[in-house]
């Protein structure tokens, strides 16, 4: 069956809730995405179907609610509905790194180190509490005003017990911020397993086409996944031009080798050194 969104929150997500009318923020790819405001606040309201190419985003919701419950203390809600599985959780307030980061791309200004910084704690935070994103890109990085950056949209991040019902096998994610380990991994079975040192790879190509417009690696926009992904293996790196310490750390971060990349918490050290 072939579904098309928007899907609006099912009953069952609005009863706990009780909002004000739900506003669309987002329909892509098997989810709906609502802002509603609730007594608490604002919340974020994920409707999951199957895409035309994907049936685990009809499951994604509730997964992602399956993981916020272990890293949050935050009310978070799930459930089912007749096309896939609903998930709530607080609204996040932020500027995307990418948007953020608009006027180094049209050269007006050097890429902000805090900034830079505050997306790696996020991601050196996550890890130290034993778990991995898997899905690490600018759209998932927001940048507040005041809070630092937060790590979004966690429904592929694997570190403990997910439900049954509600799981899925890791097939990658959006092959522009794939590590090459992955890609093989994928175009050889079909599925891989995420690490920190992949997050760390993804977080490199994210600061990077943040910077500067330019994917990592050169392929048609147009392309087919595994085309990308044989690029990802295979192909040459674009040279990284960014100035002062994102210049250094970007290409150890892109190490084609899992093991001559920084951890995390190392490129917390690097940048905050350059502070």
């Amino acid at each position: 069956m072939i579904l098309d969104g928007p899907y609006g929150p099912p009953d069952g997500a609005l009863q706990p809730l009780d909002p004000g009318p739900p506003e669309l923020v987002l329909n892509r790819r098997g989810s709906s995405v609502w802002k509603v405001r609730t007594a608490a606040g604002h919340y974020a309201v994920k409707v999951g179907y199957p895409s035309r190419t994907h049936a685990w985003t009809a499951l994604a919701p509730a997964r992602e609610a399956a993981v916020l419950r272990q890293l949050t203390r935050e009310r978070i809600f799930s459930g089912e509905w007749e096309h896939g599985t609903w998930g709530a959780q607080p609204w996040r307030c932020g500027d995307s790194l990418y948007d953020r980061w608009a006027p180094c791309r049209d050269s007006a200004a050097d890429p902000d180190i805090g900034e830079a910084l505050s997306c790696a704690v996020a991601l050196s935070g996550l890890h130290e509490m034993g778990w991995v994103h898997g899905d690490v890109q600018p759209a998932h990085l927001l940048l507040g005003e005041a809070d630092g950056a937060f790590l979004i949209d966690l429904a592929l991040a694997s570190g403990g017990p997910v439900p049954r019902a509600c799981d899925f096998p890791y097939r990658g994610c959006l092959v522009h911020y794939e590590a090459p380990e992955v890609s093989a991994a994928v175009l050889a079975s079909g599925a891989a397993t995420p690490t920190r040192e992949a997050d760390v790879y993804a977080l490199g190509a994210a600061l990077f086409i943040s910077a500067t417009g330019w994917r990592h690696v050169a392929y048609p926009d147009d392309a087919p996944r595994e085309v990308q992904r044989r690029a990802v293996v295979a192909g040459p790196h674009r040279h990284v031009d960014v100035p002062g310490v994102l210049g250094v750390l970007i290409p150890h971060m892109l190490s084609r080798s899992p093991a001559d990349r920084p951890t995390s918490a190392e490129v917390c050290e690097g940048l905050s050194a350059a502070l």
